[in-house]
C-alpha cells in the first residue's frame, strides 16, 4: 500500500508537468524544429556505427578507392551529428529559456497584484523562491533533460532493434546485461534522491540561519549573541555535511556496481564475438558495430534512470508554480465595474462596518463602524494600539474587504470598482516608509512614474528634504541602497512624503507620517502637509499633539469602535480616552503630560 500511494504520488507529480502546455503552445513552431533536429541527431548516432564497421571491415579490402569512400562517408555522418547535436541545443536551449521568462513573467504579474491576505498564508521567500529556484529548475528539464529522454529514448528502441539485426546472439546476452545494470540504479537513485532532498532541506535551513542572523547583525551584535549564532549555524552546516556525505557515499557505491556491471558486460559481449568471429559468423567490423550499439544502448538507459528523478523534481516545480498561478485573490475586480466621477470629491463613508483578520477570525478589528468624512476635511485616528485605526486606512485602499457593511468613495462602493481606479486617487505616508534600492530621484519619482524631474525637486522641497539630499554624493542621483539603508528613518520619511506630495491626490492617507522626524524636520514637515492637506480630503493616524490638535475631527477609537469624535478642544474637556491619552504620550508644548 506504501508503494501504491508513493507510485501515485510520482504520477500525479509528473502528471503536473501539464502545466507547462500553455506556455508551450505559442512556440509550436520552435518545437517542432527541435523535435526535427532531435530525431536528427538521434538517427545520425545509429547510423554511426554502421559506418565504423564498413570502414573496420574496409582494412581487409584490397580496394583503396573504397576505404577513401567509406572514411569519407564517416567523415560527413560525423559533420552531420556535430551540426544537429548544436541545432538541437541552441534549439532547446532557447526554448526553455522563453518558456522560462513567460512564466517568471506571469508568475510574478499574478502575485504583485494579490491582496495583502495573501501572504498572511504564504512567506514573501517561498514565493521568491518559486519564482527563482523552481523557475531554474524547469529551465534545466525543458532546456536539456527533456531533449536528452527523448534522444535516449530513441537511440534505446533504435539501437536495440540495429543489435537485433547484427547479432541475435549478442542482442540476447546484452538483454540479460540491462536489467542486471537498471536495478541498482532504480535502487540506489531512489536512496540517492532521498539523500539529495534531505541535504537540500538541510542547506535550506542552513541559509535561512544565516540570513537572518546576517540581516540582523546589529541586534545580534547589540546582545552579544555572535558566538551562540555561530553555534546554531555551525550544527546546522555540520548536519548538512553529515547528510552530503551518505550522499557522496551511495553515489560512489552506485559508480562502482554500475561501471563493473556494465564493463564486465562489454567484455562478455567481446569474448562472446570474439569466439564468434574466430569462427567465421560474424566480422570483425560487426562485432565493433555491435560493441558500439551496446554501449549506447546500455548509455541511454543509465540517461533514462537519472532523467526520470529530474523530470519528478520539474514536475514538483510546476506543480507550485501553477498553484501560484491558480490562487484566487480575495479581492476581485467587479465583473462589470463601475466608474469614478472625475475630479473625485474625496468623500469617504463606512457603514456599519465590521472587519475581521482572516489570521485573527475570532477578533474584531472594526465592530459596526459608522465613519463619514466630506470632502476636503482633515480627520486624525487616534486611540491605543490594535484599536483599528491603521484598520480604517487598509480598508480604505481595499486591501481588505469588510465582512459586514459598506466601504465607499463619493457614494461608490468600493467593490464596485476596479482597485486601480481609486487606488490611483490616493496616497500613502505609511509609518515604515519602503524605499526602494535605486536613486533617491526615483524613489521619489515612485508616486508619479511620468513626473519631471523638476516636479521631483518641487515635491522633495515641500517634503523638507531638498537640502539633505543636495548634500549627498551624487545629489538626488545618488543610490540609498536596499531598503533605504543609506537614510536616517527620518529622512527615508521625507522622500516617503516628498512621494506623496508629488502624486497630488484627492485623498491624502498618514500613517505616523512624522514619527522618526526630529523637531526642526518635524516642524517643516508638517507645514508642507498641512498645506498639501488643503483641499483633500486627508486621514491622519498619529500619537502627536502637534500633528493631530489641527485637524477638523478627531476620531477617538477603542477595541474596534470609534467612542468619542470631535475637536481637541472638546475632547480634552470631556476628559476620556483622549485626554488621557493626551496627558500620557502627547506634548502639549509645556513639557510631556
Amino acid at each position: 500500500m506504501a508503494q501504491l500511494d508513493e507510485d501515485r504520488e510520482k504520477s500525479k507529480q509528473m502528471g503536473a508537468l501539464r502545466g507547462l502546455v500553455p506556455f508551450v503552445r505559442p512556440y509550436g513552431g520552435l518545437v517542432l524544429a527541435a523535435c526535427l533536429a532531435l530525431v536528427l541527431t538521434a538517427a545520425t548516432s545509429l547510423i554511426l556505427p554502421i559506418a565504423v564497421r564498413r570502414v573496420v571491415d574496409g582494412f581487409t579490402a584490397s580496394n583503396g578507392a573504397l576505404i577513401d569512400s567509406y572514411f569519407g562517408a564517416a567523415l560527413a555522418i560525423a559533420a552531420i551529428l556535430a551540426l544537429g547535436t548544436g541545432l538541437r541545443y541552441y534549439l532547446v536551449t532557447r526554448l526553455g529559456e522563453r518558456i522560462v521568462t513567460d512564466i517568471r513573467k506571469a508568475v510574478f504579474d499574478r502575485v504583485i497584484r494579490m491582496s495583502p491576505a495573501f501572504y498572511e498564508k504564504i512567506m514573501t521567500g517561498e514565493v521568491l523562491s518559486r519564482i527563482t529556484t523552481d523557475t531554474t529548475l524547469i529551465l534545466s528539464v525543458i532546456g536539456s533533460s527533456v531533449s536528452i529522454a527523448l534522444r535516449n529514448a530513441l537511440i534505446f528502441v533504435g539501437g536495440m532493434a540495429l543489435m537485433l539485426l547484427t547479432s541475435a546472439k549478442l542482442a540476447a546476452m546484452v538483454l540479460f546485461i540491462v536489467p542486471a545494470v537498471i536495478v541498482p540504479i532504480i535502487v540506489l537513485g531512489r536512496r540517492l534522491r532521498i539523500l539529495s532532498r534531505e541535504n537540500q532541506d538541510w542547506i535550506a535551513k542552513s541559509s535561512g540561519s544565516a540570513s537572518e542572523d546576517l540581516s540582523s547583525v546589529q541586534t545580534v551584535q547589540a546582545f552579544t549573541h555572535e558566538a551562540l549564532s555561530s553555534k546554531n549555524f555551525a550544527d546546522v552546516t555540520e548536519q548538512s555535511y553529515v547528510v552530503a556525505m551518505k550522499r557522496i557515499t551511495t553515489r560512489a557505491l552506485m559508480t562502482v556496481v554500475v561501471i563493473f556491471l556494465i564493463f564486465s558486460g562489454v567484455v562478455g559481449v567481446l569474448w562472446m564475438g570474439a569466439h564468434d568471429v574466430n569462427q567465421g559468423s560474424l566480422s570483425i567490423g560487426a562485432l565493433v558495430q555491435f560493441v558500439i550499439y551496446a554501449v549506447m544502448v546500455a548509455g541511454s538507459v543509465a540517461a533514462l534512470s537519472e532523467i526520470w528523478g529530474e523530470l519528478q523534481r520539474a514536475a514538483g516545480a510546476t506543480e507550485r508554480l501553477v498553484e501560484l498561478l491558480n490562487t484566487e485573490d480575495a479581492i476581485k475586480n467587479p465583473a462589470n465595474p463601475k466608474a469614478l466621477a472625475k475630479p473625485v470629491r474625496g468623500e469617504i463613508v463606512f457603514d456599519n462596518v465590521t472587519f475581521h483578520y482572516p489570521a485573527r477570525p475570532e477578533i474584531a478589528a472594526l465592530s459596526g463602524t459608522n465613519l463619514s468624512i466630506k470632502p476636503g476635511e482633515t480627520v486624525a485616528l487616534v486611540g491605543p494600539s490594535g484599536a483599528g485605526k491603521s484598520t480604517v486606512i487598509q480598508l480604505l485602499q481595499r486591501f481588505y474587504d469588510p465582512t459586514s457593511g459598506v466601504v465607499s468613495i463619493d457614494g461608490l462602493n468600493l467593490r464596485d470598482l476596479t482597485r486601480t481606479d481609486f487606488r490611483e486617487q490616493i496616497a500613502l505616508v505609511p509609518q515604515d516608509p519602503i524605499i526602494f534600492a535605486t536613486t533617491a530621484l526615483e524613489n521619489i519619482r515612485f508616486g508619479r512614474p511620468d513626473a519631471t524631474d523638476a516636479e521631483v525637486f518641487e515635491a522633495a522641497k515641500a517634503a523638507a528634504a531638498h537640502d539633505f539630499l543636495m548634500a549627498l554624493p551624487e545629489k538626488y542621483e545618488s543610490q540609498v541602497g536596499e531598503r533605504g539603508v543609506m537614510l536616517s528613518g527620518g529622512q527615508k520619511q521625507r522622500i516617503a512624503i516628498a512621494r506623496a506630495i508629488l502624486r497630488d491626490a484627492p485623498i491624502l492617507l498618514l500613517d505616523e507620517a512624522t514619527s522618526a522626524l526630529d523637531a526642526e524636520s518635524e516642524r517643516a514637515v508638517q507645514n508642507a502637509v498641512d498645506e498639501m492637506a488643503q483641499g483633500r480630503t486627508t486621514l491622519i493616524v498619529a500619537h502627536r499633539l502637534a500633528t493631530v490638535k489641527k485637524a477638523d475631527r478627531i476620531l477617538v477609537f477603542d477595541g474596534g469602535k470609534i467612542i468619542a469624535d470631535g475637536t481637541h478642544e472638546s475632547l480634552v474637556a470631556e476628559d476620556g480616552l483622549y485626554a488621557r491619552l493626551a496627558r500620557l504620550q502627547f506634548t502639549d508644548g509645556n513639557g510631556v503630560a
